[in-house]
């Protein structure tokens, strides 16, 4: 194949999808972010997550060991190029600090995600009660 015919490798992008943040049963205290990635490539790695309505933001794993459960603090996350990565309840998560207490279920907050080497996303996620709940209008 001649290099004109050569197609340039594609940019290194993250698609983010179904975010939604929890808030905290206890005002006060940590809620979480859940989200699912997809990528184009592989050696993409999440290294972080801001919001303007959010003081930090930490990656965490749950990791279970028999009947015990912990969580653990994660640098980065490296993504597969060829399925979906998931940050679910019970595993992967970004675990979220000083949450602005004007913050209600039913409201959409922005995340942005940092990737490297791919450019940031920034998304609007769902704002949900604790477990879950979302506001059904009641």
């Amino acid at each position: 194949m001649t290099p004109a015919c050569q197609r340039a490798p594609s940019e290194p992008r993250v698609a983010v999808e179904e975010a939604v943040v929890t808030l905290p049963a206890v005002p006060g205290r940590p809620g979480a972010a859940y989200f699912t990635l997809r990528s184009n490539r592989d050696g993409i790695r999440l290294t972080g997550v801001t919001s303007p309505r959010i003081g930090r933001i930490e990656l965490h794993e749950t990791m279970t060991s028999g009947t015990m459960s912990g969580m653990r603090p994660l640098a980065s996350v490296t993504l597969p190029g060829d399925a979906e990565l998931e940050f679910a309840p019970g595993g992967r998560h970004a675990m979220l600090f000083d949450i602005d207490p004007a913050l209600r279920v039913g409201d959409r907050v922005t995340l942005t995600l940092t990737f490297d080497p791919a450019p940031p996303a920034t998304v609007e996620a769902d704002v949900r009660g604790p477990g879950g709940v979302a506001d059904d209008g009641h």
